[in-house]
């Protein structure tokens, strides 16, 4: 089924919209899941608190040509709460490594004042990786935003581990140089 009509099944409440979406998009979902929380139990739960989630934010929100993105989304923020909550209980995650790396770039909340920095911060972002070659982009969303391990990115693209971190590396040193001709430092 397409996402516009599981999206028009959701709006009119129709609980076959849950069916649908995970026939389309649970092993994704679940793939998201597991890339951050390294559990298939933890990650099939999250799979289904994002289908709560969606059916609780479908509507108002309408993700018409984005339910995918959407989902990951919701995913990603539910799969990273459950991550903080085991550091709380000291247990480590791929999340923290993550977070390191982009550390170093990305400003943090102390100097982020207000929503609207934080969009312009969004906005730089997505114009640098528009400047990036197609597989420097796949490359840089496979690591941050689908969480894949320096490895797992290595046999997808056929690149040395080595590659993948000089790669990642060439790529938050640009990105960290455009935030701070923007204003912005780590």
């Amino acid at each position: 089924m397409d996402d516009d009509r599981i999206i028009k099944l959701y709006l009119s409440r129709d609980e076959s919209a849950i069916r649908e979406t995970a026939a389309k998009y649970g092993a994704r979902i679940r793939a998201i899941a597991f890339a951050i929380l390294e559990n298939r139990e933890s990650a099939e739960e999250c799979e289904n608190d994002t289908y709560l989630e969606a059916w609780q934010r479908i509507p108002p929100n309408e993700p018409y040509g984005f339910l995918f993105e959407y989902l990951g989304k919701i995913t990603r923020h539910l799969a990273i709460d459950e991550c903080r909550r085991r550091n709380a209980q000291k247990r480590q995650a791929v999340y923290c490594e993550l977070t390191q790396e982009m550390a170093e770039c990305l400003p943090g909340p102390e100097n982020v004042e207000s929503r609207m920095e934080e969009q312009d911060v969004r906005r730089i972002l997505t114009a640098y990786l528009g400047r990036c070659t197609k597989m420097q982009r796949a490359v840089f969303l496979r690591r941050y935003w689908y969480f894949d391990s320096i490895s797992e990115i290595g046999r997808r693209f056929g690149f040395s581990e080595e590659k993948v971190k000089s790669i990642l590396f060439r790529m938050r040193s640009a990105l960290k140089k455009e935030l701070e001709k923007e204003g912005y430092s780590a």
